[in-house]
């Protein structure tokens, strides 16, 4: 399958879950020209925040070849993807990412990310969501104790 003929897979399948009681996005990821994994959106079903399509894709692709490194795979995402997703492409070490809809076209349909990116931009002092920075020196003793473990397995 080519490029277009994947993104219509994952354009397709945003459709078919808006049948299914999920959101309007889909993702596939692809490993040497095989599908290796396909998902749609499933935040109200699962009662799962996190389960975007591409999250969705990226847990069911690194669970089928049983690594969290998915380098050599390409994930098509029905739509751009959000600031959690395209840091998880990114953890996943995915080569390519493609996408059909963009930002603008899912704030229009209701799903607004822009607050999340405006966020981010900030001091975390100066976020909406409280947050307060505490017991530094305790964590580090686990940051010290990696550093230190000789089984670790670098990611």
């Amino acid at each position: 399958m080519n490029d277009k003929e994947l993104m219509q897979r994952a354009i397709q399948r945003s459709a078919e879950n808006i049948d299914n009681g999920g959101g309007p996005f889909g993702a596939v990821i692809v490993k040497d020209g095989e599908i290796i994994a396909e998902a749609g959106n499933s935040v109200t079903s699962t009662n799962d925040p996190t389960a975007h399509a591409e999250v969705n894709a990226i847990r069911m692709a690194t669970k089928k070849l049983g690594t969290y490194d998915l380098s050599g795979c390409v994930i098509y995402s029905s739509c751009e993807p959000c600031p959690m997703c395209l840091g998880a492409i990114y953890w996943a070490r995915l080569d390519r990412l493609y996408f059909a809809g963009t930002k603008t076209d899912a704030q229009d349909a209701g799903f607004d990310d822009s607050f999340i990116y405006d966020e981010l931009e900030l001091d975390y002092t100066k976020r909406k969501l409280h947050t307060e920075h505490i017991m530094r020196d305790e964590a580090l003793a686990a940051f010290n104790k990696w550093k230190q473990f000789e089984g670790k397995e670098e990611y």
